[in-house]
Parts: C-alpha cells; sequence; structure tokens
C-alpha cells in the first residue's frame, strides 16, 4: 500500500497556517463532551494533556511512574532549539527547516519539519511565560549556544538539565488543570492493550501497578507519548523503565510501524565500566562546544595518562576529518568516527572503549569559573560517576544508543492509520528521519504537545460522536481477558533464568549484530538469534510472586516480552533497507572515505510494516517522501 501522509500542499511557508485554518473546529460546549486519554506524561504527554485540558476537554492521563515528573524527559541535558536569531548570527526558521532535513538524512516529510521549525519560537515564548529558567547573558536576554548539525547558536539551556526544567514548566500546567477537574491523572499505571472498536481506537487496558488490577478506560480518542525503544539494546542511556510496549500494543492491533531501525547512537556518554551495570549514563552534547575530542596517534600511548601524551602525538579526528563542523559534527557521524578509532586500537580506557574530551583549551581561555558555570553539574556527575576530575583531566566518552527515530507511523495531523489514535514526540516516526540533530527532541515533544494536537485532534473529534462507544462493549471485556492471559502465562513458566538475563542477551545480540554498523550477515545473525532467545524465553523465564499485587518482575516479564518481537522486526526493517543513512549504517553501502552511502532511487520513502503475527513476514507499507524545498544531496559536514 502506499500511504498518504495527507501533508498540505503550495508554499511551505504557508502550509501550517492554511492547513490549521481548514480543520474542522470543536465549539466549546461540545469539547467538554469528548473524553481523550493521554498515555505517558513526559514533556509531549504532559504538555498534550494540559493544553487538552485548557481547551475544555475531559481528559484522563496515565504514567507508569509515581509522578509526572519522573518521566524519563527529566534526562535530556544540552538544550532546546528555536530559530529567535538572538545572537544574530544567520539562523532563520528557513535555516533551522535546512538543517533539520539535512541533519534527518532526507529521511522525513518537509511539511512537518517546517512546522516544527515555524512552532519553535512559540515554544521557547511558552515555557519562558511558565518560568523556566534558561540561561541568560550579561545583559538578562536569554542566552544561546551551538549543537552538532548547525553553524548557528539556535539551543536555548538551562545548564545540564533543559529536560528537566522544561518538564517542571508542562507539569505546572498540567498540575494546573488535575486542580480544575479537566485532567485526571493515574500514576503507577501501565498500558497494556489498545481497545479498536469497529476499525478506531476508543479505548485502553491497564495494570494498576500497586494492586494488580487489569481495568479498561475508554474515551473519544487515544494519544500515546510514550517515548522511544532503545532498551531493546539493554545498556542505552534510557531510564530502565522506559519500553516499546505501548507502542507495541497498538502496533499489535493494527497500527504501522515506521522505520524502527532508525536508532541513534548519542557519541557522548560515559564509557561502560562492567557488566554489573543496568544503564548508561549521558554526558550532553553541549560539552562539545567547548571540549575538544581526540585519541592518541600511537597504540603505545593509549595507556599512558592522557596529560603526559604531547600535543603533536594527539589526533583531534573530528577537526581533522570534518573542519567545517569540528566537534559540533552530528551524532550519527560523531559516533561512527569515535568507533572508527577504537576499532583501529587508538581508544582508552578499560577495554579500549573510550574517546577523550579535553577542556584544557577551554578552561585556559574562558578560565574555570565559566566552564563550571556553563557545565558544572555534568562535571559533578561524571566525578561522582568515574572518581575523575574532568577539569584536571579530560573526561573518557564513548557511543551509546540513545534516541529512537522510527516509531508508530502518523500523518500530518499526527493520527495513526487507525482512526482515534494520535501518537506524539518519540513515539511516532515523523520529523527526525534518519537521524536527529542535538537539542530537537525537547523542541518536538514540545511542538507536538503545546501547539499541534490541540489543533489538529479537533478534526477528528469534529467527526465522530462522543460517547460514542461504552465500556460494556466486547472488545473491552475480551482485551482485559487476553491482558490477564498474558500474565498468567508469565507467572506460570516457573523457569530457571530471570527476566534480566534474558533482556542482557537480547540487548547485546542487538549491540552486536544490529548497533553502529550492521552488515547483511550480521543482521542475518540477529534474526536467526532473536527468535531462539524468545523461545527459550517463553519456555524457561522465572517470574515469582502474584498479578494481584506490586510485582515488578511481572512489570519486566511483559515489557521483555514485547522487546523480544519488536526486536525481530528492528534487525528486520535494517536488513530491507539496503542503504546507509543517518543512524543506520550499513557496511556494505559507504562511500571509499567512509561516509554513509544513500540510495535515493530505491528507498527515499518511509517503511511502515503492519503486523501479522509473531515471528510471521509483516507486509511493508510505503509512504514515497518528496524533496520541492530542500534538494536532495550528499550530505556533508566537511
Amino acid at each position: 500500500m502506499i500511504l498518504d501522509g495527507k501533508a498540505p500542499t503550495g508554499r511551505i511557508e504557508e502550509s501550517w497556517d492554511k492547513y490549521r485554518f481548514e480543520l474542522k473546529l470543536v465549539n466549546p460546549a461540545n469539547k467538554r463532551k469528548f473524553k481523550i486519554l493521554v498515555v505517558g506524561t513526559g514533556l509531549a504527554g504532559a504538555s498534550a494533556a494540559a493544553t487538552l485540558g485548557e481547551l475544555g476537554y475531559n481528559v484522563e492521563t496515565f504514567c507508569y511512574q509515581d509522578s509526572p515528573r519522573r518521566a524519563h524527559s527529566i534526562a535530556a541535558q544540552g538544550g532546546i532549539n528555536a530559530a529567535k536569531n538572538y545572537p544574530n548570527d544567520g539562523d532563520s526558521i528557513y535555516r533551522l527547516f535546512y538543517d533539520t532535513i539535512k541533519g534527518g538524512d532526507f529521511r522525513a516529510r518537509e511539511a512537518d519539519v517546517w512546522r516544527l521549525a515555524q512552532v519553535s519560537n512559540n515554544i521557547i515564548d511558552q515555557c519562558v511565560a511558565q518560568g523556566v529558567p534558561f540561561a541568560r547573558d550579561y545583559a538578562g536576554y536569554l542566552d544561546n549556544r551551538s549543537f552538532g548539525g548547525a553553524q548557528v547558536s539556535r539551543t536555548f539551556y538551562a545548564r545540564g538539565q533543559t529536560g528537566q526544567q522544561l518538564l517542571l514548566g508542562a507539569y505546572s500546567a498540567l498540575s494546573r488543570q488535575i486542580k480544575a477537574g479537566t485532567v485526571k491523572l493515574f500514576p503507577r499505571t501501565e498500558m497494556l492493550d489498545l481497545v479498536v472498536v469497529d476499525g478506531e481506537a476508543k479505548g485502553i487496558t491497564v495494570r494498576d501497578l500497586v494492586t494488580g488490577e487489569i481495568r479498561t478506560h475508554v474515551g473519544d480518542a487515544v494519544v500515546l507519548a510514550t517515548g522511544g525503544y532503545v532498551n531493546v539494546f539493554y545498556l542505552s542511556t534510557n531510564a530502565m523503565g522506559c519500553s516499546v510496549t505501548a507502542i507495541w500494543k497498538a502496533h499489535k492491533k493494527g497500527a504501522y510501524l515506521a522505520n524502527p531501525c532508525f536508532t541513534q547512537i548519542h557519541p557522548t556518554c560515559i564509557p561502560q565500566a562492567g557488566d554489573y551495570q543496568s544503564k548508561l549514563t549521558l554526558m550532553s552534547e553541549s560539552l562539545r562546544n567547548d571540549g575538544r575530542i581526540w585519541v592518541p596517534k600511537k597504540k603505545e600511548d593509549c595507556n599512558k595518562p592522557p596529560n603526559e601524551i604531547p600535543e603533536e602525538d594527539r589526533d583531534y579526528y573530528l577537526e581533522r576529518k570534518y573542519p567545517t563542523f569540528g566537534n559540533l559534527a552530528p551524532r550519527d557521524i560523531a559516533s561512527r568516527a569515535a568507533k572508527e578509532q577504537c576499532d583501529e586500537g587508538r581508544g582508552v580506557g578499560p577495554g579500549g572503549r573510550g574517546v577523550y574530551l579535553d577542556f584544557a583549551a577551554s578552561i585556559k581561555r574562558l578560565g574555570e569559573n565559566v566552564v563550571r558555570e556553563r557545565y558544572g553539574n555534568l562535571f559533578e556527575m561524571y566525578e561522582r560517576i568515574t572518581d575523575e576530575n574532568a577539569y584536571k583531566q579530560p573526561m573518557r566518552i564513548y557511543p551509546a544508543p540513545h534516541y529512537s527515530m522510527g516509531g508508530l507511523w502518523v500523518d500530518y495531523n499526527l493520527m495513526s492509520n487507525v482512526p482515534g489514535l494520535f501518537v506524539l514526540g518519540e513515539a511516532n516516526f515523523s520529523v527526525h528521519g534518519a537521524n536527529r540533530l542535538g537539542a530537537s527532541a525537547l523542541m518536538q515533544g514540545l511542538a507536538d504537545g503545546y501547539f499541534v494536537i490541540p489543533n489538529t485532534i479537533a478534526g477528528y473529534l469534529a467527526t465522530t460522536k462522543p460517547g460514542k462507544v461504552k465500556a460494556d462493549h466486547p472488545e473491552f471485556k475480551k482485551s482485559v481477558e487476553e491482558v490477564q492471559g498474558a500474565s498468567k502465562k508469565l507467572l506460570g513458566i516457573n523457569g530457571k533464568k530471570t527476566v534480566t538475563e534474558f533482556i542482557r542477551e537480547l540487548g547485546t545480540t542487538m549491540w552486536e549484530d544490529v548497533g553502529m554498523a550492521r552488515s547483511k550477515e550480521s543482521l542475518t545473525k540477529a534474526l536467526q538469534k532473536i527468535p531462539a532467545i524468545r523461545k527459550e524465553f517463553w519456555e524457561n523465564v522465572k517470574v515469582s510472586g502474584k498479578g494481584e499485587e506490586l510485582n515488578q518482575q511481572l512489570e519486566n516479564a511483559g515489557r521483555t516480552a514485547d522487546f523480544l518481537e519488536f526486536a525481530e522486526l528492528l534487525a528486520r526493517d535494517a536488513l530491507h533497507r539496503e542503504e546507509s543513512c543517518g543512524g543506520h549504517f550499513r557496511v556494505e553501502h559507504q562511500y571509499p572515505d567512509g561516509e554513509a552511502k544513500r540510495d535515493d532511487a530505491n528507498f527515499c520513502y518511509s517503511a511502515a510494516w503492519e503486523f501479522k503475527g509473531v515471528g510471521k513476514e509483516p507486509e511493508l507499507h510505503k509512504e514515497p517522501l518528496k524533496f520541492e524545498n530542500v534538494h536532495l544531496a550528499v550530505r556533508s559536514y566537511k
């Protein structure tokens, strides 16, 4: 099937305003009659629930944490992009649009990316009005810094905790609506199924994580804002609870999953220290503003203290390979370059899996106090984890799985192919293409929640009758029985291996065979290993306790079961895409200098997969991509 993204035509500068005007509206009295279920309370979910509540809709919102403030959005550090051009260095909405299309390696819809760039300025105004403490310059104006993939400074930030501060702003807006009664919050609640009635999304089935109760919630529309799936690699920068479960359950109920192979590896993470680790720690990309990345030129110098290696024996490889962008090369390029140095035997630290991020030159030029003011909390976090003082010696960093560019397929309205199911933020596939530039995830989450979904959801609700489906519909009973049956099955296996052993085994396979560099051989190997791990899981996993109680083993087992199914689709999508683009690097498809080689003639489309059964071949649907404003070109940062 050829999919229609419903992107507006005509002059792109007018596309969103014209489209928004032509959308149907719901009058204020009727808004109160509609119930919207919002799953996830990160930046996308909290901003959506708050704004929809403010508009007068009846909203129910769900999170598996004890508070929306614990959503993984708080882990974002470096900043949020907007095209305000405060530094007067040549930025504009068009340049942000251009950088994002190019940064995504020409695998995103132009109209969606233009809208993102256009509303970016409104996001900053919204957050300032909420009291978000963005950094300011000496005169009191909002400050900006640079990020990878751009030659202008457009990133607004709050030290190294921008995500946390933005989430507190969205949380305050959400809390106001909870107090006003327009939003009802259900914490410690995990969505375990999507209820589809007559082809439309009309509810969800959830588990109360404290009592174990399985229940359903009925709504007129469902909004998923449940984040990404890179914990399929086990070790990642994501919180331990981040999973694919919500979007995978929707996928199994008919929602297409697009471009799952587009995953981002972040270049600046603290290297793994041992097998005991359960997650990796991100070091903000903003550090690359003032830190210089290097490795020793000679392999025999790798075990020397870095301060004993003279300047002439250091290889500042990003500055050497990409002189135009230097240390601010995009994440996918910087990550592969780091792996390249380590594969040559010039990596540093335990196992030779690390490169240096050095602040000596910046401290000499600016003074330690300025560096401390800009990045102090990041340096403190690094020292707590590694027991190394980065003011006195270089940090050690290495790439790690970080962000999902793939997700549920959505059209321009952010609605999936299942009517009534909307998907926001990292859970959808829409604006990042094959790669996400730094500081654009926060931008997308808040754009979707504050400025897009409040407009586009009305276009759907205006065509449906409020309360059309009731809780006694047979589909809700059927969904509860399926969820209870799955839990009972997991508890009844009583095998000998823990859930952690299985997710670690899956993650190791995914990182080794479907990680930074992929090949037909490695992907074929992964597609043989994954079903075998899944088969053993359902025969030999040990999940103790009961379903009718607080049971984190059961929670983790359910999430792992979904990862074991989803991993096969990710590997299959990577095998299907016979090209290299952005975060998807096939070793068979590269230029002589090692750069990614796209195949626009055969793969200039979004690949949306339809579920046909566990272990069965999914059906591929394509959405062709057209580039009329930024013409297809070899992506170069040299």
